[in-house]
């Protein structure tokens, strides 16, 4: 039985001169993010945000990871408020299954959906 998964967090917000900020949650409650194990395999889907730009009618599958692989998920979002201005921001997510090293994301991911799109 794998252990129960968990996020780790990390913003960067241009307001903060981008330094990071760190925090770990022990459930995936406000993750964005759908997880299932089937046949011994972990499926993984992002879920994006409504309302963005960039539209996204058409999106990638969800992706299959066997023990000891890795994703890398990439999107990208621009939101306008009641001000006019321009929100920008690029979601990474990295999902291992299995046991996982200390630097497993560091690399080279098993597996990549690049869903960043142009913002204009």
């Amino acid at each position: 039985m794998m252990p129960p998964p968990f996020v780790h967090d990390v913003v960067m917000r241009e307001e903060d001169d981008f330094e990071p900020r760190f925090t770990t949650h022990e459930d995936l409650a406000g993750a964005d993010l759908l997880l299932r194990e089937e046949n011994e395999l972990l499926r993984v889907k992002l879920l994006v945000r409504p309302h963005s730009v960039p539209p996204r009618r058409r999106r990638p599958p969800a992706r299959r990871l066997a023990r000891g692989e890795w994703l890398r998920w990439q999107v990208n979002y621009r939101f306008s408020g009641y001000s006019l201005d321009w929100t920008y921001r690029l979601d990474t997510l990295n999902v291992g299954y299995g046991p996982a090293r200390e630097d497993l994301f560091l690399g080279d991911p098993t597996h990549h959906v690049d869903e960043r799109g142009t913002l204009r």
